[in-house]
């Protein structure tokens, strides 16, 4: 079957919004129903599927959104937030640069951008504009911010990535801690920028900053020390050779409940139920989605797709950094029309073994591809992160992409010191 073809095909399914699922696994099937003498047959595609999901990484993917279920419901990122807040909240820009860390520190329980966006963004909008901070302003930030939950380990876009390129994924975990605090950095910069430009209401920011500290530093701290020592007790699992990421994952779920249940009782026992009935209905549709779409990348690999697109891309360009800068505007486009999971089951299979080619190390292209794709999860058709905000907000969505492009730009910046500079992602992999 022509490629040229078999795209076009795919392309309009997308177009007129046919599931994904059901695409993958069409598309899949297809070339196997056109033709007997293809040898990826329909029993070969279902196959594929299922020996996707009998992965022991890929328990994790379930089991990291359920503890963002419960992280979510335990108010966790009201502790983080005041945390923050009593050291920089008297600061310009200080409260909005506490949202960023938030952010960042709520990605590494979660693993999750649309996750880190509804818990952060539900605590965080309604009280800045409390203080006078223009909504759409508030809600811009936390949209982008929230982009930090794949990137910040541990990252269901990790582990997908891993079992797709057959990379460890506690090697990418620890790749992404550096160009997570980058991306954060920047944005705090665009923050500050920004507020030192339209102004503060200093005078609340004061009164909220002194109430802050008329409870005094152990109190908060005390407040906010189980949920800062989530991802400490998650990652440091992992890095220490402890847990593997699964196994750490499984830890994270109970000390979600243990934290939620016992120390900030933000949930009750009634409530369990109902939030693994939730995390559940969150992954099913991943489910589908990651069998699908592996019989897919398969059936790309032998209908040798991938090798004639890397053939056209190095027959074209001959230079390093203008071979990465293609493969950037590639991951960017479908960014912006695909969510980053089918992305990366469909684009893995096409660009890591262009990435090979031109020398460049696995995990340092699945830190590029997840910080590309973080930014679609921002910008139009498909942004999942501005339809989260917005329906928290009521700001309608071409409004606040246009809010956003600041940020875009800050996150942009980060995005081409990580391509260009391996060493932002391989440095603590040593």
């Amino acid at each position: 079957m022509a490629m040229g073809l078999f795209f076009l095909i795919f392309f309009v399914l997308i177009a007129i919004g046919a599931p994904m699922a059901l695409v993958f696994g069409g598309m899949s099937f297809l070339p196997g129903m056109l033709s007997a003498s293809v040898p990826y047959t329909i029993d070969a595609a279902v196959r594929s599927m299922f020996s996707s999901l009998n992965s022991f990484t890929m328990l994790a993917v379930p089991l990291f959104m359920l503890s963002g279920v419960i992280m979510a419901r335990g108010g966790i990122s009201k502790k983080l937030f005041d945390f923050f807040a009593y050291f920089i909240g008297n600061k310009t820009a200080g409260l909005t640069c506490a949202v960023v860390l938030t952010c960042m520190f709520y990605g590494a329980i979660s693993g999750s951008s649309p996750a880190t966006v509804s818990a952060v963004g539900a605590m965080c909008i309604p009280f800045l504009t409390s203080l006078n901070y223009d909504l759409v302003f508030a809600t811009s930030i936390v949209t982008v911010a929230g982009g930090l939950g794949v990137i910040i380990p541990p990252s269901i876009s990790y582990i997908v990535y891993s079992g797709a390129s057959d990379t460890s994924p506690s090697d990418l975990f620890i790749a992404g801690i550096l160009p997570g605090i980058l991306i954060g950095l920047c944005l705090c910069v665009c923050c500050y920028l920004h507020c030192l430009k339209s102004g503060e209401d200093k005078e609340k920011l004061k009164e909220n900053y002194e109430a802050l500290h008329k409870l005094g530093f152990g109190a908060v701290f005390k407040e906010s020390f189980a949920a800062l020592l989530t991802p400490v007790i998650i990652l440091g699992s992992i890095y220490g050779g402890i847990c593997s990421p699964t196994e750490a994952a499984a830890v994270s779920v109970v000390y979600a409940l243990v934290v939620s249940l016992f120390v900030y009782r933000t949930i009750q026992m009634k409530d369990v139920l109902t939030m693994f009935v939730e995390g559940a209905k969150s992954y099913i549709a991943i489910l589908f989605i990651i069998a699908s779409a592996t019989a897919f990348g398969r059936c790309l690999t032998i209908m040798q797709y991938p090798q004639l697109v890397s053939k056209a891309i190095l027959g074209t360009f001959s230079n390093k950094f203008a071979i990465i800068l293609v493969m950037n505007v590639i991951l960017l486009v479908f960014g912006m029309i695909l969510d980053n999971i089918p992305n990366i089951m469909i684009l893995t299979p096409i660009l890591l073994p262009i990435a090979k080619t031109i020398g460049m190390d696995p995990v340092h292209f699945g830190i590029m591809m997840t910080c590309n794709l973080a930014i679609g999860m921002v910008t139009p058709p498909m942004g999942i992160n501005l339809y989260v905000a917005s329906g928290m907000t009521g700001v309608p969505v071409l409004k606040l992409a246009k809010a956003c492009v600041p940020f875009l730009i800050a996150f942009f910046i980060a995005l081409m010191v990580i391509s260009f500079v391996p060493a932002v992602s391989l440095a603590l992999i040593g």
